[in-house]
């Protein structure tokens, strides 16, 4: 039996391919370096982060960027002809006007950890593009066409690509436009004679879906499956509604596709959709879907949309269906033996800075970790090299990892010196440059001496909060935050036994898709930054850093 979601935090637009007999599945990182995570698996259970396929600053500039635009929804498949693993990507540049400036691009490799090939550029016509290998050796490009006149609809878009020339053949022709509206994140596969269209829809909200159409010929016509969608979280009352989008608004579309009146209570998992399926040698098809878990009443994901599996079969007729019937995704998957969950679980993560080796899954926005962080093995310690303030687009000194769980602690051992106001350091939660909580040590004119105090940053609006400020505290200090579902606060500590606690507490809804008024796509991280706003040359140390997250239980709250 598993538990979904199975990848947790941050971790949308999942797709999977498979390999003999082991599975990948690579999802979205937008501006967060390294770029395109992949997953790896062989029991479809248990998932390790096995490679980034864009770890190269030179050929994955993110800087300046606002935050949810980047790297959006890239497609992996493995092509057995060419022994070659594929990634189609895009990088969304903006959204302004309702115009979608994307940049579609192509890299290969032999092996998922790379190298990778130089990204070839495919198109800009449209985002979530993918590549299908169809068996006479011809390769094709499938995109959202997305329409910014008045009274078109968008569709989904292919064009053949030639791998010897690594251009397209003419322009995209439309050959769908789904079932409810709004279609993308389109895949196709071939079977049976048929070929196979599986899309998106309704919208990356509470009225999400997936539904699939099918041709026998790749450029159509397509028919509907007619009892779309295949999987959902939304009642089928609510997914008759159309989805409007006010194209003449540049508000009105960042808030309407969360459709939050599609809320369905009975489904454990909300928003599911955006999928891709692989089939085994045993005819068993395995879908991979976003999903998300909102804090209730609030709806609002903290975690952003994560990734689940669900098991499909074949019908007599040749569409696809859950195995567990109806179209609701299921939070428990009958796959592998038949094994408890352990609900009470906890797992623990301790960064060994002595050891020199970042373990992956630790991020940075928009540019390599690298740029900012070098090791001090004399002192066992990692030193951050101070630059912009939290609030930038470009150069930003903050090393995180996903928030996975709404019970969790990030504990970190801090020495830092500042020397003017312009220096600060210490523990971060970060949804975007717009929304985060700071807990620093700084330096305080009037006292002229430091001080700590947490910075809240509420949708571009910087607030301090002095509550249980401390000053005069000198030499390594023990920094942590707590979220304990709903509520959210830091404490500090001289000796990591006795926690006192600092800043007021706060509601982590406020750290979500659906607050945030400028991000909206990604999810919440947790991490350790540094600020050096006058000469981009202070130094934070940093000698220990653990994060543990729980299943479904308070933590112990310090004194």
């Amino acid at each position: 039996m598993i538990k979904n979601p199975v990848l947790r935090g941050f971790n949308p637009d999942p797709a999977i391919c498979r390999r003999g007999d082991d599975y990948y599945i690579a999802v979205s990182s937008f501006e967060w370096f390294p770029g395109i995570p992949v997953y790896h698996s062989t029991d479809l259970e248990n998932w390790t982060l096995c490679a980034h396929v864009l770890d190269d600053p030179h050929t994955l500039d993110l800087r300046k960027l606002r935050s949810a635009k980047g790297i959006w929804a890239p497609c992996l498949t493995w092509c057995e002809a060419d022994q070659l693993f594929y990634v189609v990507y895009g990088i969304m540049n903006a959204m302004n006007g309702r115009y979608f400036d994307v940049d579609n691009y192509l890299v290969s490799a032999a092996d998922i950890r790379g190298p990778w090939s130089e990204p070839v550029y495919i198109h800009s016509v449209g985002y979530d593009a993918s590549v299908f290998h169809d068996d006479d050796g011809r390769k094709w490009i499938v995109a959202v066409d997305w329409e910014t006149r008045d009274d078109y609809t968008g569709a989904i878009s292919i064009v053949e690509y030639d791998p010897q020339s690594k251009t397209t053949i003419g322009y995209p022709q439309r050959i769908w436009q789904g079932v409810y509206g709004m279609a993308e994140g389109a895949h196709i596969t071939r079977r049976n004679g048929y070929y196979y269209i599986m899309c998106a829809e309704g919208g990356t909200g509470y009225g999400h879906c997936v539904t699939l159409g099918r041709a026998r010929h790749i450029l159509g016509p397509y028919e509907k499956d007619p009892h779309s969608p295949l999987l959902t979280s939304a009642r089928a009352e609510d997914l008759q509604k159309p989805v409007h989008i006010e194209k003449t608004s540049a508000s009105a579309f960042d808030k309407d596709y969360l459709r939050r009146q599609c809320f369905n209570p009975a489904s454990a998992l909300q928003k599911s959709g955006h999928a891709s399926y692989v089939e085994d040698d045993h005819g068993n098809v395995i879908v991979a879907h976003l999903c998300a878990r909102p804090l209730l009443p609030e709806l609002a994901c903290t975690l952003g949309r994560e990734t689940a599996i669900q098991k499909m079969r074949w019908t007599e007729e040749g569409w696809l269906r859950l195995s567990a019937g109806g179209n609701l995704a299921q939070e428990y998957v009958g796959l592998g033996p038949s094994t408890a969950v352990d609900e009470q679980a906890e797992r623990v993560e301790r960064v060994d800075f002595a050891a020199q080796v970042l373990p992956p899954g630790w991020y940075a926005p928009r540019i390599p970790p690298a740029d900012f962080t070098r090791y001090a093995p004399e002192e066992g310690a990692m030193m951050l090299r101070g630059q912009e303030s939290l609030c930038s687009e470009n150069r930003v000194s903050l090393l995180a990892r996903k928030l996975t769980s709404v019970y969790a602690t990030l504990t970190a051992c801090m020495d830092f010196q500042p020397e003017v106001f312009q220096h600060s350091a210490g523990l971060v939660l970060y949804y975007d440059n717009m929304n985060y909580l700071f807990l620093h040590k700084t330096f305080d004119d009037r006292l002229r001496r430091s001080r700590f105090y947490v910075i809240h940053v509420d949708n571009g609006l910087k607030r301090e909060d002095h509550l249980g400020t401390v000053a005069g505290v000198e030499g390594p200090v023990y920094l942590r935050l707590a979220i304990d579902g709903k509520s959210t606060r830091f404490f500090w500590s001289p000796d990591n036994q006795t926690f006192h606690a600092i800043g007021q507490t706060y509601s982590t809804a406020l750290f979500s898709d659906e607050y945030s008024r400028y991000g909206e796509f990604t999810g919440a991280f947790v991490g350790i930054g540094c600020v050096d706003s006058a000469y981009h040359r202070r130094q934070a140390a940093f000698y220990s850093l653990e994060y543990r997250a729980f299943e479904q239980r308070s933590l112990p709250q310090p004194e």
